[in-house]
């Protein structure tokens, strides 16, 4: 089963998530781990999308990995 989850930024300024094009990563993950991420994300009163938004920022914090916001180019 894959899983698509939409990445937003939604921790910039709106004039900055304007300019920032969202974009979508879909990828397969145990249906066991999918369904651990569930339980997570409702005991947070998270969608799973938020909640692995939240894990990967909270993985690149610990780690000292600076999260780098690019600007798409324009079509």
């Amino acid at each position: 089963m894959l899983l698509c989850i939409a990445v937003r930024l939604q921790h910039l300024p709106r004039r900055a998530m304007a300019a920032i094009k969202s974009t979508t990563l879909t990828l397969r993950i145990n249906p066991g781990v999918k369904e651990t991420l569930r339980t997570a994300a409702e005991q947070e009163h998270r969608s799973i999308t938020n909640m692995v938004k939240v894990l990967i920022r909270d993985y690149c914090s610990n780690m000292g990995i600076k999260i780098t916001w690019r600007q798409t180019a324009k079509k």
